[in-house]
């Protein structure tokens, strides 16, 4: 299969009970961009988009097992706040605030992303699942660019993907974070949006 260098501006909305509630935008003036193929984007996402053409409209939903699955509560720990701390005790606040989404290392040096939630005096909770996680995904938007992808462009989104740096613009999801992969905490589809 040929890698597809493809821009898409669209609305990524989540439907709960009914309602319609806009999660991202990534407007044509700041598309989102990515390479087919490369395991960048969700599955499902890609098999949406790769059919087309430029300037085709879409319009799908992607159910949550599909998507980011089902939320998982286990996946909310509380750690202690000292963690956040500097030698000299004084804590992150700069960058642990509720809300923010932070890029952690477990013992084995793998990087996954948390959602920061409740800080007490004493602890910090996070949040391990993807933010959008239990949500069917329903994006709406126009193929901006589809054409072959040059082989420096597969080049530099490996090299993004591998942690050498990232060739998206990294723009992060929400609050911050930088290149996502599918299976990592965050985005789930390459430097700055949800995919």
């Amino acid at each position: 299969m040929e890698n597809k260098y493809i821009t898409v501006a669209y609305k990524l909305y989540a439907v709960t009970d009914g309602k319609k509630e806009l999660l991202e935008e990534a407007p044509a003036e700041h598309p989102f961009q990515f390479i087919s193929g490369l395991g960048y984007t969700l599955d499902r996402f890609e098999k949406e988009i790769t059919p087309l053409a430029k300037g085709d409209d879409f319009c799908f939903t992607i159910p949550c097992a599909e998507a980011y699955g089902e939320r998982n509560e286990d996946n909310v720990r509380q750690v202690p706040k000292k963690m956040f701390c500097d030698p000299d005790g004084n804590f992150d606040s700069e960058n642990i605030f509720e809300g923010n989404i932070i890029m952690l290392n477990d013992s084995e040096g793998n990087r996954f992303y948390a959602n920061v939630g409740e800080i007490t005096e004493d602890k910090v909770v996070l949040d391990l699942n993807h933010p959008h996680a239990g949500k069917d995904l329903t994006f709406e938007g126009k193929v901006i660019e589809m054409r072959d992808a040059t082989n420096k462009e597969v080049e530099d989104i490996l090299k993004a993907m591998s942690g050498e740096g990232c060739g998206g613009g990294c723009e992060g999801c929400g609050s911050g974070c930088g290149s996502h992969g599918e299976d990592d905490g965050c985005c789930g589809g390459g430097c700055g949006h949800c995919h």
